[in-house]
């Protein structure tokens, strides 16, 4: 398989206006000639080898900024949005779509921007007859939206929030015990903090400032919502900075956010990103392992691996998701080429659908998208206990993978055949965008290929992809 060519000509660019040097001078740092370097930071040529080794020994950057990564999402973002039948005409190809999203980033989150418009005004007149009469009806961005996006092209990892946490589980590593310094934190702020046999799980009554944790609840849930709080209180001022630079469009998507950050502190300070990482890679990314060690979920893990993402210092990118029942996807984040679909639910061909049948066991799974790159997904049904009998347990499954690339560094991918192109099962993004003719899970067509009809002939589906 020949390798893959690295146009980064605006991360490039970036990186030279970071560092406050013209082209001229750049160039001559980087041992290239300046017309060179220019043909490059506008994407005519790829990025040379020459010119990452000269990053990383003369200026000691990450290289790995220069990754296709966000590209990559907005390339497969454009693409599904590309797929809306309104727009079914349009001749835009993969490598136009690569270069805009290479070269013009801002234009191509705009136009992602417009389309979500486009689908929020839509639905809205699928159901006007139930909002006539409601003056104040405006037509913003869903604030689940926003925030998603948010995480989403932050690669799920937030720098000055991630440091804050490992720093609270440096100065509490002293006593042993992160439970007792969150307590001790919200004591020494003026909140006291009640253990109680009682739902909700976590309430701040703010008037009295005391903090009820349900002991219904897993210890290592309350000692979340513990740290939750804690950011909340103590780190409120990092959280509001973080939120002012995210610029939200609503006080709703704020919000939300701002417990997304707490949520991320809590984790972050849990599984601090130093120890964590070498952990990691000691156990070869053994979940349970790692839950043990850490006194965490093994969703909690399962997430945080999907945060390793500091610069200078990253993990294995890996893509996580989470669905429930009905196959709707509640949480999902990709530092992979892998990009969930916006709109609907996973292919029901991945392995986490599947996880529902085989409560209590990991699965494994070999699997490659339509694009020829190749996974290993590793899923597992999560159930979370009202707390009492007769309190509804919520059922989800989780997915964790990455490329096969990879699979070195997994202990789950010993002994599977990663070597054997008929073990990779053929998966896709989701039914409207997906290229395959021959699927026998298809649920809908794809949107942007002809139909071919035969009255005479009846196969798996009542169609042939043309």
């Amino acid at each position: 398989m020949a390798t893959q060519k690295l146009y980064a000509g605006a991360k490039l660019r970036e990186i030279r206006m970071r560092l406050n040097l013209t082209q001229k001078l750049f160039a001559g740092k980087l041992g290239v000639s300046l017309p060179y370097l220019n043909q490059m930071e506008n994407n005519n040529r790829p990025v040379s080898t020459t010119v990452v080794l000269a990053l990383a020994q003369e200026f000691g950057l990450d290289v790995t900024e220069l990754s296709s990564g966000d590209s990559e999402r907005l390339v497969s973002d454009m693409r599904e949005a590309l797929a809306d039948p309104v727009l079914a005409e349009n001749d835009a190809q993969l490598a136009d779509l690569r270069l805009v999203a290479s070269n013009a980033p801002g234009l191509a989150r705009a136009f992602l921007q417009l389309h979500r418009a486009y689908r929020q005004t839509h639905e809205r007149l699928a159901s006007l007859d139930e909002a006539l009469g409601r003056q104040e009806m405006q037509m913003q961005p869903s604030p689940w939206d926003e925030v998603r996006d948010f995480f989403h092209y932050c690669d799920n990892y937030i720098d000055a929030v991630d440091h804050a946490a490992e720093r609270f589980a440096e100065k509490a590593e002293g006593s042993g015990d992160i439970r007792a310094a969150a307590v001790q934190a919200l004591n020494a702020a003026g909140v006291t903090v009640e253990f109680s046999d009682a739902a909700p799980l976590r309430r701040y009554e703010r008037d009295s400032r005391t903090l009820f944790i349900s002991t219904r609840v897993p210890t290592e849930t309350q000692r979340f919502q513990l740290l939750l709080q804690v950011a909340l209180i103590e780190r409120d001022k990092l959280l509001e900075a973080t939120l002012d630079l995210a610029r939200f469009q609503s006080d709703a998507a704020r919000d939300i956010a701002k417990i997304g950050l707490a949520n991320y502190f809590a984790g972050a300070a849990v599984m601090p990103y130093g120890r964590f990482l070498k952990a990691a890679h000691e156990t070869r990314h053994d979940l349970e392992v790692l839950a043990n060690r850490f006194g965490a979920s093994i969703e909690q893990v399962a997430h945080r691996l999907s945060t390793l993402q500091r610069p200078g210092a990253k993990g294995i990118p890996f893509f996580f998701v989470r669905v429930d029942q009905a196959g709707t996807i509640t949480k999902r984040h990709s530092a992979t080429r892998l990009q969930f679909a916006r709109y609907g639910g996973a292919c029901p061909l991945w392995n986490v659908h599947r996880a529902f049948e085989t409560p209590g066991q990991f699965l494994r799974q070999l699997a490659e998208t339509p694009d020829g790159v190749r996974y290993i997904s590793l899923a597992r049904d999560v159930s979370k206990s009202g707390g009492h009998y007769g309190a509804p347990i919520r059922r989800y499954a989780i997915a964790l993978g990455c490329e096969v690339r990879y699979a070195d560094a997994l202990v789950y991918a010993d002994h599977m055949d990663i070597n054997n192109p008929q073990a990779f099962e053929p998966i896709g993004i989701s039914c409207r965008i997906c290229e395959r003719t021959d699927c026998h899970q298809r649920s809908v067509p794809p949107l942007e290929r002809r139909l071919n009809i035969n009255p005479d002939l009846r196969g798996v589906v009542p169609y042939e992809v043309g």
